[in-house]
């Protein structure tokens, strides 16, 4: 059945001529009153037009239209679309070509949209990257001179100012390591050594190991009551302490004085387990959410700094839990508390 949407360059040739065909053969009837010459006269004009018809289509539409289609692959024709183009082509309808280029071009949009969103990233990542190098050089060189103009001569004077350069000093080992680390994440160096172990036992131990900075802010630090039956992951354990190890410090470093960070293990399915790290802290507004995994991207920039970091613990924890193949996400509210989570996979059988 012929429709519009549909129409081929055969069926256009084939309806085109039956529309020429048929007035004339009946034409011709009508003078000689002959139906055999009339009917020759249909088959013979119909496959003359038909022939005709198609032979201009295909010479000088559908050789443009192969053409389109080759620029907008971008590529020599392999045997594969050298058949596609000599055969399935030709059996498409114009308005089929202009959805496949019309998708091509939407395809295109999004490239270059994505390319424009890149470059900005880039060009922020490079404006912030600079800022954080420069603020510990630019200060390791002030007291360096500083020392050099006399202050070494005063001793306590001399020794606070060497203190501050070698707090400096590892700020920049820091941020390189951090730097690395995420480099490897990203370009799959890292490898993962995956095992079994119990999350909440890690969890725990994590909390023992940052107790000084939590009793420095009287801040408790637990595991939600229900949550304590222990739940195996298949995971690799030292990167999933480094992830854990983030969230708490994140969450000590902006948790209120006295507050608590509650820590939540759930069994999603059979194979999955969800783990999340709460606190009662200064929250976060919502527009800044969906950013707070980039790298160096900070919510209140001078507040941030301040509380000290590389700006780069989130994109580490990022980097880490999709190396495994999983999620993580974030919620929160503003002078409530912040929450992140993500995903891992349970027990696996030896």
């Amino acid at each position: 059945m012929f429709t519009a949407k549909n129409m081929s360059p055969r069926k256009l040739s084939a309806l085109t001529s039956a529309a020429l065909s048929i007035p004339i053969a009946l034409g011709i009837y009508l003078i000689i009153r002959n139906g055999t010459i009339a009917l020759i006269s249909l088959a013979a004009i119909w496959l003359g037009s038909y022939w005709l018809i198609l032979f201009t289509l295909e010479r000088f539409i559908y050789r443009k239209i192969k053409l389109i289609y080759k620029l907008i692959y971008q590529t020599k024709a392999t045997k594969k679309e050298e058949v596609y183009f000599k055969y399935v082509l030709p059996d498409k309808s114009i308005d089929q070509v202009r959805e496949d280029v019309e998708a091509w071009g939407a395809k295109r949009n999004e490239e270059i949209a994505m390319l424009q969103k890149n470059e900005a990233y880039r060009k922020e990542f490079l404006q912030n990257l600079s800022h954080e190098f420069k603020t510990p050089i630019f200060a390791i060189q002030g007291y360096v001179d500083a020392l050099l103009n006399g202050a070494l001569e005063e001793q306590d004077i001399g020794e606070k100012f060497l203190r501050n350069t070698s707090k400096n000093v590892e700020r920049l080992v820091n941020l390189i390591n951090d730097l690395d680390e995420i480099t490897r994440l990203e370009s799959g160096e890292q490898l993962l050594y995956k095992q079994n172990f119990i999350i909440q036992d890690l969890i725990r131990e994590v909390y023992d190991s940052l107790d000084i900075k939590l009793k420095e802010k009287n801040i408790r630090a637990a595991i939600k009551k229900g949550c304590e039956a222990p739940v195996t992951v298949f995971a690799d354990k030292e990167k999933i302490r480094q992830t854990l190890t983030n969230l708490v410090e994140n969450a000590c470093k902006y948790g209120k004085q006295g507050g608590q960070i509650i820590a939540s293990i759930y069994t999603t399915d059979d194979k999955h387990a969800l783990i999340e790290i709460g606190d009662d802290g200064i929250g976060i507004e919502e527009e800044h959410l969906p950013r707070i995994f980039e790298r160096f991207y900070r919510t209140d920039a001078a507040r941030s700094r301040d509380k000290g970091g590389t700006g780069l613990g989130l994109a580490i924890c990022k980097h880490i839990i999709e190396a495994h193949g999983q999620n993580i996400h974030a919620r929160s509210t503003p002078e409530v508390g912040s929450t992140i989570g993500f995903s891992l996979e349970l027990k696996r059988e030896s």
